[in-house]
């Protein structure tokens, strides 16, 4: 079955899953075609990492994941992504507590 945004986005939400870990979206970030920077920052934003990892609530991660995940889809990278992302390994992952 072809990769979607919602399957892929279901998936990412299973079992508490939040996030992947720094290191991994940062990887994920790099995949994502046609990124650019703007006057205000990125297009897409930035995955939360760094300093933001912190400080940054659970399900504001969860959105953002979501936004590189439709970015990916627009941009002919669902595949790619979807791959890389359900066959990260389980401490790859932030979990809600």
């Amino acid at each position: 079955m072809p990769e979607t945004p919602h399957s892929l986005i279901a998936f990412c939400r299973e079992q508490g899953r939040v996030c992947p870990m720094p290191k991994s979206w940062n990887t994920l970030f790099e995949m994502l075609p046609n990124r650019k920077r703007t006057a205000l920052g990125w297009e897409p934003a930035l995955p939360l990492i760094l300093e933001a990892w912190d400080h940054t609530p659970a399900p504001l991660k969860t959105l953002r994941l979501a936004e590189h995940i439709e970015w990916a889809a627009a941009h002919g990278a669902i595949e790619q992504v979807g791959n890389f992302l359900r066959t990260l390994p389980q401490a790859e992952w932030l979990y809600a507590v």
